[in-house]
């Protein structure tokens, strides 16, 4: 295997999914739930953004050709989807656990797009494009399970600050958590529309 490979992946994929950073935003949604619930949410999350990272690694290029999609628009929909989900923080209307199923915080926005978003994405189809031999596709493999277990284990064991916090501290860190998310969707989208427009230009003749 090589080792060096693994690394490149495993540093990559690590600072692209933030486990520090998910912290506040996963205990900002599921920070009112009970304990065995918010835990369920952990590998639920975890376990679409891993499958959803495997698919577009093995068919990422071929499926959003097909689709005549471009990796800023992916980009772009994944910031506004952010964006909604950040204003649910901010307004309170994410306060309510009567209101939230515990799948659907963990299948949107924690799995994907926080997750499982564009920038690990496009990262994972990049080391699939420099792949050439079983022993590296066996290190990327390694890599993004092993990326997904700390994300996992970060998650898991984040209950233990609910504590601290009290319901209080809870939603103090939502209304952070949700000005983070809005900055992170309009980064984004800034992004996207960049990336748009450098694509205009070097297309468009002189």
């Amino acid at each position: 295997m090589d080792f060096k490979l693994f690394g490149e992946v495993f540093v990559t994929l690590l600072v692209i999914t933030d486990p520090p950073g998910m912290v506040p935003i996963f205990l900002a949604l599921t920070g009112a739930l009970p304990v065995r619930e918010r835990r369920r949410a952990a590998w639920q999350a975890v376990a679409l953004a891993l499958g959803v990272i495997v698919v577009f690694a093995v068919a990422g290029q071929t499926l959003l050709a097909y689709l005549h999609i471009e990796l800023p628009a992916l980009q772009a929909a994944g910031g506004l989807l952010l964006i909604l989900v950040a204003l649910e923080l901010l307004t309170g209307k994410a306060d309510d656990p009567g209101q939230q199923s515990t799948s659907n915080i963990a299948l949107v926005p924690l799995g994907t797009p926080l997750l499982a978003g564009p920038g690990a994405i496009v990262a994972t189809m990049l080391f699939v494009q420099r792949a050439e031999t079983a022993a590296d596709y066996l290190a990327i493999a390694l890599g993004i399970v092993a990326v997904m277990v700390v994300v996992w284990l970060t998650l898991r064991f984040s209950g233990g600050i609910v504590k601290v916090l009290r319901p209080g501290g809870i939603e103090v860190l939502t209304r952070i958590a949700g000005l983070l998310l809005a900055a992170i969707a309009v980064q984004l989208i800034a992004d996207a529309v960049a990336a748009f427009v450098r694509s205009y230009l070097t297309s468009s003749p002189p």
